[in-house]
């Protein structure tokens, strides 16, 4: 580890150089989430009345859809990395942590697929399951 000197004792435990890049692409999606919900909001305000035809009507829409699953891969990737800084930093137990942060990737990735799938469904067929 290092010679006894104040250097030597603390080499090898610092930054790892990945915290910043998390930090980053967590801002980024929250940035992203915002803003995709700031246009869910306004477009839905739009709309004359909530009856299901519109809707579905409304979510048939190319400039609707794309946007929609845009948002649904952006919220579950910040879900992702936020749930990901609570395992690491409370879950003490290596094993337990890797295998808790393995079923958060299989959640967030499960989730944002399913639902692009329920939208590309609707967009092509105009039809709800």
């Amino acid at each position: 580890m290092g010679s006894g000197t104040n250097i030597g004792k603390v080499r090898g435990l610092g930054s790892a150089q990945e915290g910043a890049h998390h930090w980053i692409i967590q801002r980024v999606t929250a940035v992203g989430n915002l803003a995709l919900i700031g246009w869910l909001l306004i477009s839905l305000l739009r709309l004359p009345h909530y009856e299901h035809e519109l809707l579905i009507g409304w979510l048939s829409s190319p400039l609707v859809a794309v946007p929609m699953m845009l948002m649904l891969v952006s919220i579950f990737w910040h879900l992702r990395l936020g749930l990901q800084v609570l395992i690491e930093d409370y879950v003490p137990d290596h094993g337990l942590k890797f295998g808790l942060i393995i079923l958060l990737n299989f959640f967030a990735i499960g989730g944002a697929a399913l639902g692009i799938f329920a939208v590309a469904k609707v967009a092509f067929t105009g039809v709800v399951a």
